[in-house]
């Protein structure tokens, strides 16, 4: 089991900003009954809803120890620093705080809304923070999808030049390691934010295992909460075009694009459906744009390596899977593939080291078992 060691730190002053007006919702773009009604309930409140059993944990673990200590100190205390919960990064699913809580398990995102349940049910302030990272990408049942990542910062920065200690600042708890954090810029967002990008991941999630339907009542949720939150326009147009409602994916798009024309998730799946409707010249301006902003897509170094590997050029699928790795090495897909064209290379040494890595990579529980089991097998040949 792989258990979460989550990053502590001080959290830096945020120089807030003028924000602009709360974008409005536009229902025009919603198609409700195009869908079959949802098969299951679709409530913000159950996202940071607190369960029986995070009730008897927080009374049995943490309400005791409170008159000695601060409740940001036992908080994390309880939560991360003993590993009490002995918690699992697990990216198969975004679990709401419940799920999260009884799983022990959750991606970024779950174990950030779980600690925030747990921090609201004890009155201990909490803020979220979206972190700017170098772009990452996924890729799950034939769809590829941008990795936002989001951290949380408990209690609040107390007044006066001197500190009472390292509790009376804010903590801020991120579950990357430290090394890939330094340097990234970091805002504050509001809950509201949270609540659209845990419904927009689960739009995602259920478009990748073909649930159309609920992908809809998902994405359009994500833009209840949040109106401004593009990722969600944009997986509504994806939505839509899956669902075959052309016109509609469309207009879902183009509202994307009209707020953020150098995306190039936005630019590429607007071209798509503008190709679906015989809108060429428009839809390769769209393209001819994408090679400006985006001149090598996600995946395409790996997207060749196969192709190579499956026509027996190994020699050169190994060099395009290392110029995927290069750029990617957290993708432990990329990882895996790399160690096969080592293995058919004969390389024993260098197949074992990248089967370790896709196993340190890995961000769910079945990962993680394929590749012990596959570097178990390399570790018994060579000591045969």
């Amino acid at each position: 089991m792989k258990n979460l060691s989550a990053m502590l730190m001080v959290c830096a002053l945020l120089v807030g900003c003028a924000t602009a007006p709360a974008p409005q919702l536009d229902a025009t773009l919603f198609a409700d009954a195009k869908f079959e009604p949802a098969s299951e309930p679709i409530r913000a409140a159950d996202v940071f809803a607190v369960s029986p059993e995070m009730k008897a944990y927080l009374a049995g673990g943490i309400v005791g120890r409170l008159h000695n200590h601060g409740r940001t100190e036992v908080l994390v205390d309880a939560l991360y620093k003993k590993s009490e919960l002995r918690l699992e990064y697990d990216s198969v699913m975004t679990r709401n705080a419940a799920q999260a809580f009884a799983a022990r398990s959750g991606n970024c995102l779950s174990l950030v809304i779980m600690t925030a349940a747990f921090a609201k049910e004890l009155g201990v302030p909490v803020r979220y923070q979206s972190v700017v990272t170098d772009e990452l990408w996924g890729r799950n049942g034939g769809i590829d999808f941008v990795i936002d990542h989001v951290n949380i910062t408990l209690g609040q920065r107390m007044g006066g030049a001197v500190w009472a200690g390292p509790f009376t600042d804010a903590v801020t708890i991120d579950f990357l390691p430290p090394q890939d954090l330094r340097g990234q810029r970091q805002h504050v967002i509001p809950e509201a934010t949270v609540l659209a990008m845990y419904m927009n991941n689960r739009a995602a999630e259920s478009l990748a295992q073909g649930r159309v339907d609920a992908a809809y009542w998902w994405a359009r949720e994500a833009l209840v909460q949040d109106p401004g939150f593009v990722r969600a326009l944009n997986t509504l147009g994806v939505v839509y075009r899956r669902h075959g409602d052309l016109p509609e994916a469309e207009r879902a798009l183009r509202t994307a694009y009209a707020k953020q024309p150098s995306n190039p998730q936005i630019v590429f799946n607007l071209a798509q459906v503008l190709a679906d409707q015989g809108q060429a010249a428009e839809a390769q301006t769209l393209r001819t744009r994408l090679a400006q902003l985006q001149p090598e897509a996600p995946f395409s170094y790996f997207d060749r390596g196969r192709i190579a590997l499956s026509q027996g050029d190994v020699k050169g699928a190994r060099d395009l899977f290392l110029r995927e790795v290069e750029r990617a090495p957290y993708n432990p897909e990329f990882h895996y593939w790399l160690a096969v064209t080592y293995a058919k290379l004969g390389d024993v040494p260098a197949a074992r080291k990248q089967l370790e890595e896709a196993m340190e990579a890995s961000s769910t529980r079945g990962d993680r078992e394929l590749y012990a089991a596959k570097l178990e097998r390399i570790r018994a040949h060579t000591t045969q």
